[in-house]
């Protein structure tokens, strides 16, 4: 994932464009910005949820349960934002929007 500090002044210092082909293939790098940091803020909550969890002593626990685990909520959380179920890419993609036209 792209950390959404460094992509986002990139998009904000950009004067606006007169070719209706930059502007949307702007718009789309805003948008997957936009699905990145949902993704990654889902994927923060997701192992927050889950380190509480115990695991089965049996099968099992140790650290190699602890990184599965945690690449499976990364790609729960990519899922959910690519499928738009939560909703804030789409606040995020706004947000951004507007403060492009500010400048």
């Amino acid at each position: 994932m792209t950390d959404i500090q460094t992509a986002a002044p990139k998009f904000l210092v950009e004067q606006g464009t007169t070719n209706r082909k930059d502007t949307v293939r702007n718009e789309e790098q805003i948008r997957e910005t936009a699905r990145e940091f949902e993704a990654f803020f889902l994927s923060q909550v997701l192992n927050s949820m889950s380190s509480g969890l115990e695991t089965d002593s049996m099968f099992g626990g140790g650290e190699s349960e602890k990184m599965f685990r945690g690449m499976l909520n990364d790609e729960y959380s990519k899922s959910m934002s690519r499928n738009n179920s939560v909703g804030i890419a789409d606040a995020v993609y706004r947000e951004m929007l507007a403060l492009q036209e500010v400048k």
